[in-house]
């Protein structure tokens, strides 16, 4: 039995697989799961429902979980910042500035052979979506 806030195997392996420099896309109902990711790239759908699992209650594990070096996030080309960027910069670690990337550079960055996990959520606002790079492990 495992003491961590994270129990989900298939994750757990996609983690235990993945290291410095490794991306982990977390995803609203809306991304294009099978098309806007790296093809090698372990998929978890944990999108039973609408509305459950969100994208922030993901974070909010893998903050606890991992290092995170940098974060992405997708943002409207108009400018406008979603208001769940707000809750990102309260989940992320406070030495972590959340960066924005329009539409399709997010989509091209997900797309890269770094990336190694894409969970799907069952979030339902729009622009929820957040790339993490997994930084070192501090000893």
């Amino acid at each position: 039995m495992l003491k961590t806030k994270l129990l989900h195997p298939q994750i757990l392996s996609a983690l235990g697989a993945a290291g410095h420099g490794s991306q982990i896309v977390i995803a609203d109902s809306n991304y294009p799961f099978s098309t806007g990711a790296n093809p090698e790239a372990e998929r978890v759908y944990l999108n039973l429902t609408p509305g459950k699992l969100t994208v922030t209650d993901v974070l909010k594990v893998l903050v606890d979980t991992i290092p995170i070096e940098l974060a992405h996030a997708i943002a409207p080309d108009d400018g406008t910042e979603p208001s769940i960027f707000a809750e990102y910069r309260q989940i992320l670690p406070t030495t972590l500035t959340l960066q924005t990337l329009g539409r399709f550079p997010f989509y091209e960055a997900a797309r890269s052979v770094d990336t190694a996990l894409v969970i799907a959520t069952g979030e339902q606002r729009t622009y929820a979506c957040i790339i993490l790079t997994i930084g070192v492990v501090q000893v």
